[in-house]
C-alpha cells in the first residue's frame, strides 16, 4: 500500500552520490544500457523495468498489472548550482481516468520524482512528484492522498498528451518546491520514478529515457 511511500522513500536509496560541481549530473543513464546505482522498492507487487532497445537507442521500460514498484537513486544534488531536471518519457498504455487525488485512484502510467530525505525524522521526508495524470489536467497540483503533508503532486502530461508520443521536460525543482511546499531548498536527496496501478487495479506501461540536471 502507498501509505507506505514516506517510509519506502529512504528504503529506496542505498547508495550515495556528491556530484554538486558539474553542470550535468547524470541520473538514470539508460540509453547507456545501465541501472547503476538504481535500487528497487517494493509497495504493492512488482512493476516490471527493463532495459529495452527502441527507435534506434535504449530506453527503459516499465509495465505493470495491478502492483506498484519504484526504482530510486540517492544523489545529493545542489540546487543552486544545477536546479533543472530534465528527462524525456511516453506512455505506451494509459489509464483510464482515475480521481487522482484519492486514494483509489492514487496510480500514474508514469512518474519521475524527487525527495529531501527527513532520515530518522521520517515526518520531515518531502518529495515532488511530476506525473502523467489519466485526465485533463496538466498544470494542476495536488497533495498526495496517503501522505498529504510529504508528498505534492504535479501534472506536467496529461491524457490529451497521447500515447506513444516522446515528450521532453525540464522543470525548475527549486521553484517548483517554492510552489507546491512554500519553501526553496538547497539541496534534494535523489530521484525516483514508478508505473503503478495497484489501487485502480487496472495495468499501464510507460517509457522513460535519460534522466539528468543541469544549471540552465
Amino acid at each position: 500500500m502507498k501509505n507506505k511511500l514516506i517510509a519506502g522513500l529512504s528504503l529506496l536509496m542505498f547508495s550515495s552520490a556528491s556530484l554538486a560541481d558539474s553542470t550535468r549530473i547524470n541520473i538514470g543513464e539508460f540509453s547507456s544500457g545501465s541501472l547503476k546505482g538504481w535500487e528497487s522498492k517494493s509497495f504493492s507487487g512488482t512493476t516490471q523495468y527493463t532495459i529495452a532497445a527502441e527507435g534506434g537507442r535504449k530506453v527503459l521500460k516499465a509495465s505493470t498489472n495491478a502492483a506498484a514498484s519504484g526504482l530510486g537513486r540517492k544523489m545529493r544534488i545542489d540546487l543552486n548550482k544545477t536546479p533543472f531536471l530534465n528527462w524525456s518519457w511516453k506512455v505506451d498504455k494509459p489509464l483510464p481516468p482515475l480521481k487522482e487525488a484519492t486514494k483509489a485512484g492514487d496510480d500514474y502510467a508514469a512518474r519521475v520524482y524527487v525527495i529531501i530525505d527527513g532520515g530518522v525524522f521520517i515526518w520531515k521526508t518531502r518529495a515532488l512528484n511530476y506525473v502523467w495524470s489519466s485526465t485533463p489536467s496538466k498544470g494542476n497540483k495536488w497533495n498526495n492522498a496517503f501522505a498529504p503533508k510529504n508528498a505534492r503532486m504535479l501534472s506536467v502530461r496529461d491524457s490529451r498528451d497521447g500515447p506513444g508520443q516522446w515528450f521532453s521536460e525540464k522543470q525548475n525543482i527549486a521553484a517548483d518546491f517554492k510552489n507546491l511546499y512554500g519553501f526553496q531548498p538547497r539541496f534534494i536527496d535523489g530521484v525516483a520514478i514508478m508505473t503503478d496501478a495497484d489501487n485502480s487495479r487496472g495495468s499501464t506501461a510507460a517509457t522513460y529515457g535519460d534522466i539528468f540536471f543541469t544549471a540552465r
